[in-house]
């Protein structure tokens, strides 16, 4: 693996860390992804219309982020703590981001690898790379809730909690 650190500006803190494998790069963002989400940026810094190419990895490959908008992902990307993004070129075939309180607890979101290149390890990486995170690595607990891959996270070490319940209150009912 080779780290590149790239640089920092003064206006805005772009600085993220860049880890290639193959000819995939991992980036593990800034808080908040403010160069993928104000500008688009993709590795090396160039304009490569991140944002859209975000929302085209959701919609194709996460069916419970279909149809999310270009101002509902600046705004996940802008709470977030954590947020990475692995490129295949020029495209997003991985994201995963985290927020966190840096002391009691964090969660996982959005862990997305592409299709064809799931069971190859990708999805792993993402997720040691967010769990090695500063304001994530020293948490009491990192909860994730997931649908069809409990097994997998089992394999990284995540347990069903049967002391908590998840409960959930939509949307629609605070406009009542």
């Amino acid at each position: 693996m080779k780290y590149v650190n790239l640089v920092k500006t003064k206006c805005l803190q772009l600085h993220h860390e860049v880890v290639e494998m193959e000819d995939l790069k991992l980036i593990r963002h800034a808080a908040g992804a403010p160069g993928l989400r104000i500008i688009g940026l993709g590795p090396n810094y160039l304009p490569s219309q991140g944002l859209s190419k975000l929302k085209l990895l959701f919609d194709q490959h996460a069916f419970w982020a279909i149809n999310r908008d270009g101002p509902s992902i600046r705004k996940l990307l802008a709470g977030s703590t954590a947020v990475i993004t692995v490129w295949k070129n020029k495209d997003i075939i991985g994201f995963g981001r985290a927020t966190s309180d840096g002391i009691y607890r964090a969660v996982l979101w959005d862990i997305i690898v592409a299709d064809e290149l799931q069971r190859k390890g990708l999805g792993k990486k993402m997720v040691k790379a967010l769990l090695e995170h500063p304001k994530i690595n020293k948490v009491e607990r990192v909860y994730l809730m997931t649908t069809n891959s409990t097994e997998f996270y089992e394999q990284l070490g995540f347990e069903n909690c049967h002391k908590q319940n998840l409960l959930i209150k939509s949307s629609n009912d605070f406009k009542n």
